[in-house]
């Protein structure tokens, strides 16, 4: 890349007068510089590797000392933002299809094995940037919104809606699925009925661009995470009690997960936690539900839960995190699981 293009995509500006004219690689790892390359200095104590190594150019958004005037260095508003706009420079000129998708669909997707031509994105930047620098031309990306920026890519797919093969249910519980897809049995997965609509649409995607991929087991998501508790709100096993704590962090899933758990647990005492600030987005119908409950900070969710009676306690918008202090004084040692 020449450096009048690298200064025009990067917003940069170039704080000396070089010998060099362009680069030929992109690196943000000192050890891995070659002759030529441009580093992004997110680690500023490697800048001086970085030159050592032989980089041509230095992009850098701190006070920053210069060591080589024969390179360029190049001084930007935010390493990050520079680095998606040389990426997306890069993905231009790419042969890819890229898909938008929900976060639950793409966590689904993180965990299954498919080819190297399919690639579910997340992560940081430099992640990112790794995972599409060397991007083979008939590649396919599924990503979020949620968790990436749109702005990386020029032409945005909807992930499409008809299925050719639905996903056939054998046993459930709550929180695991036994299941046959394309004429496979998946026995006992850890992963709840409540996904298998994301499931079947991931799946579909896969068959309509002919894309191979093996189900292996899955393991939580971040959403509607069951934790097993004792009545002192100690963890246990995984089903071996019978009070239930379900995070889910996200508040665009309050409704939805309501209604699968008054559908699928009619037998159980169930109560539901929710940020304040959603009160007034929820339904009328279930704003009038005696087991709503709303909390404007943690402490709200610990006293709700010592004072409730209850099987199943959905907690939305907090983590599990919440559990690492004991929500219950102890006062002696217990038995009792």
């Amino acid at each position: 890349m020449r450096l009048e293009n690298t200064l025009a995509l990067t917003h940069g500006e170039l704080v000396n007068t070089p010998f060099v004219s362009k680069f030929n690689n992109i690196v943000f790892e000192a050890k891995a510089v070659k002759r030529g390359d441009l580093f992004i200095a997110f680690d500023e104590g490697a800048i001086e590797d970085a030159v050592f190594n032989g980089a041509y150019g230095v992009v850098f958004d701190k006070p920053t000392q210069i060591t080589d005037s024969e390179i360029a260095w190049i001084k930007v508003k935010n390493l990050e933002d520079a680095l998606k706009r040389l990426l997306r420079f890069e993905l231009i000129n790419k042969e890819i299809s890229v898909y938008s998708c929900d976060e639950i669909i793409l966590k689904l997707a993180l965990q299954i094995v498919t080819e190297s031509n399919f690639i579910a994105l997340y992560g940081d930047i430099k992640s990112i940037f790794k995972a599409l620098s060397d991007i083979e031309n008939g590649a396919t990306v599924l990503f979020s919104p949620a968790l990436t920026s749109p702005d990386l890519f020029t032409n945005i797919k909807e992930l499409p809606k008809n299925r050719p093969q639905s996903i056939d249910i054998i046993e459930q519980t709550l929180f695991e699925t036994s299941f046959i897809y394309d004429n496979i049995f998946y026995e006992r997965q850890l992963l709840s009925p409540f996904f298998m609509p994301y499931l079947e649409q991931l799946l579909s995607l896969f068959k309509i661009l002919k894309i191979n991929f093996r189900l292996r087991k899955f393991t939580p998501i971040d959403h509607f995470e069951a934790v097993f508790t004792n009545k002192n709100f100690e963890i246990k096993d995984f089903g071996t009690s019978d009070k239930v704590l379900i995070f889910e962090k996200s508040t665009s899933l309050i409704e939805k997960e309501i209604v699968f758990l008054q559908k699928q647990a009619t037998w159980a005492k169930i109560i539901y936690i929710v940020p304040f600030t959603c009160k007034q987005s929820l339904n009328t119908i279930l704003q009038k539900d005696k087991n709503l409950f709303f909390y404007k900070n943690k402490n709200e969710i610990r006293n709700t839960l010592q004072a409730s009676s209850f099987h199943f306690a959905l907690i939305v918008g907090v983590d599990k995190s919440i559990l690492e202090k004991p929500l219950v004084k102890q006062t002696q040692l217990t038995l009792d699981f």
